[in-house]
C-alpha cells in the first residue's frame, strides 16, 4: 500500500520517526524546569504555538528545497537564495547551535555521572572529573563514524523508550491536581526559546527530501506527523512532572531552575518509588547521550565539510576533538550551562536558522526570484510576515531573559 504513487507508507513512517527522534532528546529534561514557573496550562498553550510555528517553518524549508537540485542542504539553499551573507550566517548559527547544545548535554551528563557514582560507590566525583569522563567516554565514540553511532543509538533509543514508558506508567499515581492549577501567564513567554530547541529538526529536512523521493505529499505528512509525536510526548511528560513536583522548596522546580538541573532529579526526590528513581535516571541518561552523540557527530561532519577535509583517520580525530574539547571546557567553567545552553540554542539559534532564514528564503524565492515548484505552502505574505515577527519576538525574549530572569 502507498500513500502516493512513489513513496511507501513504511518509508513515510520512517521519515516521521527520524524527525521525531531528532526533536526528542536531552532538551525534554529541561522542559518542566523551564515551564514550571508559568504553570501547566500556560505551558501547554506556548507549546502548542511552538509546535505550529516549527512545523510550518519546516514545511517552508521543503518548499525551498524542492526548488533546488537533489542533495542541496541549508548552506547551499541559503547561498543561492540569500547570497554570501546568508551562507555565512547559516554556517555561524549552525556552529553556535551545535556547540551550545553540546555544552548543555555535557553539563547535565556530568551531573548524572556524579549521581550514579554517589549511588553505586558512595563517592562523589569532582565536577571536572565528571565532565571529562562524560566527554571522554561518549566524545570518543564519534571517531568511529555514522555506522557505529547508528548501532549504539538504536540500543539507546530502545532503552529511552522503555524507561519513558516505565516513568509514565508509575508516575500517573503521584499527580497532585493542585500543582497543575498554578498559573503565572507573565512567565509563559519565557519558555519559547527552550521550546524551539525541543522542536528543532529543520537542519535535517534537506536530508529527508531525497529519502522520501522529493514527493511533496509524503514530505508534508512526515513533517506534521514527526512534530506531532514529540508534542504528545512532551504534553504527557509535562503533566507527570508538573503534577508530581512542587514549585517551591528544596529540589522543587524553582530550585532545579536555579541549579540548572534536569527535571528527573526533582522527580526522583519527590516520587518515592524505586521504579521512578531508576527509570528517571536511565531515561535522563539515554536522552542526554543520544542527543550528545547525534549533535557531536553532525558537528564533526559539518566541520569536515566546512574545511573540505577527506574522511581520513587523522582528520576524523582532529575534527572530533575540535567538536568535543571546546564544549568540554565551557561545561567545566559554567556548571549551570544545561538550561542556558539549550535556551541560547533555541532563542538565538533556532529563532534565526530554523525560522527567520527559511521565511527569508521563501520570500525572496517566491516574490523576487519567482521560483515555482511542486509545493507551495499556504498563507502567502501574511503568513511569512507573521512567522518572521514571531522569530524576531523569540530572539528578543531570549535577550530579555538574560537581563530580567525568572524571579527565583
Amino acid at each position: 500500500m502507498t500513500v502516493t504513487r512513489t513513496v511507501s507508507v513504511s518509508r513515510i513512517i520512517s521519515g516521521a520517526l527520524l524527525i521525531a527522534g531528532t526533536c526528542v532528546g536531552g532538551g525534554m529534561l529541561a522542559l518542566p524546569v523551564e515551564t514550571g514557573p508559568s504553570g501547566f496550562f500556560p505551558s501547554v498553550l506556548i507549546m502548542l504555538i511552538s509546535w505550529a510555528f516549527m512545523t510550518t517553518t519546516g514545511l517552508l524549508i521543503i518548499e525551498a528545497n524542492l526548488w533546488m537540485e537533489e542533495g542541496a542542504h541549508l548552506m547551499t539553499m541559503a547561498s543561492k537564495l540569500l547570497g554570501k551573507p546568508g551562507k555565512w550566517l547559516t554556517i555561524l548559527l549552525y556552529l553556535f547551535m551545535g556547540y551550545a547544545s553540546l555544552i548543555a548535554y555535557n553539563t547535565a551528563g556530568a551531573s548524572l555521572l556524579d549521581s550514579a557514582f554517589s549511588d553505586l560507590f558512595t563517592k562523589d566525583l569532582m565536577r571536572v572529573e565528571a565532565c571529562i569522563l562524560f566527554a571522554l567516554v561518549f566524545g570518543t565514540m564519534i571517531y568511529f563514524g555514522t555506522r557505529i553511532i547508528g548501532i549504539i543509538n538504536t540500543f539507546l533509543m530502545v532503552g529511552m523508550i522503555i524507561a519513558y514508558l516505565v516513568l509514565m506508567i508509575n508516575g500517573t499515581g503521584n499527580i497532585h491536581m493542585s500543582y497543575l492549577t498554578h498559573r503565572k501567564w507573565s512567565y509563559s513567554f519565557y519558555s519559547f526559546p527552550l521550546l524551539l530547541a525541543t522542536f528543532s529538526y529543520q537542519m535535517m529536512v534537506p536530508s529527508i527530501t531525497p529519502y522520501l523521493k522529493r514527493d511533496p505529499r509524503a514530505l508534508k505528512i512526515a513533517i506534521v506527523a514527526g512534530t506531532t509525536i514529540p508534542f504528545v510526548v512532551y504534553l504527557t511528560w509535562q503533566w507527570i512532572v508538573l503534577g508530581s513536583v512542587p514549585l517551591e522548596g528544596k529540589m522543587g522546580l524553582l530550585d532545579a531552575y536555579r541549579k540548572g538541573q534536569p527535571a528527573t532529579e526533582s522527580l526522583r526526590a519527590f516520587v518515592k518509588s524505586p521504579w521512578i528513581s531508576v527509570s528517571a535516571q536511565f531515561f535522563a541518561f539515554f536522552a542526554l547521550v543520544t542527543s550528545y552523540l547525534g549533535i557531536a557527530l553532525g558537528l564533526k561532519d559539518f566541520l569536515m565539510d566546512l574545511f573540505s577535509l577527506k574522511h581520513k583517520k587523522s582528520n576524523n580525530l582532529f575534527m572530533g576533538l575540535l567538536a568535543v574539547i571546546p564544549s568540554l571546557v565551557f561545561a567545566i567553567l559554567y556548571p549551570k550551562a544545561f538550561l542556558l545552553g539549550l535556551e541560547f540554542s533555541g532563542g538565538f539559534g533556532d529563532s534565526i536558522l530554523s525560522a527567520f532564514i527559511p521565511v527569508s528564503m521563501i520570500w525572496i524565492g517566491r516574490y523576487y526570484k519567482h521560483h515555482e515548484g511542486p509545493l507551495r505552502i499556504f498563507g502567502g505574505k501574511k503568513l511569512l510576515s507573521t512567522l518572521g515577527t514571531i522569530a524576531v519576538f523569540i530572539f528578543v525574549v531570549q535577550i530579555v531573559k538574560l537581563i530580567f530572569p525568572h524571579e527565583t
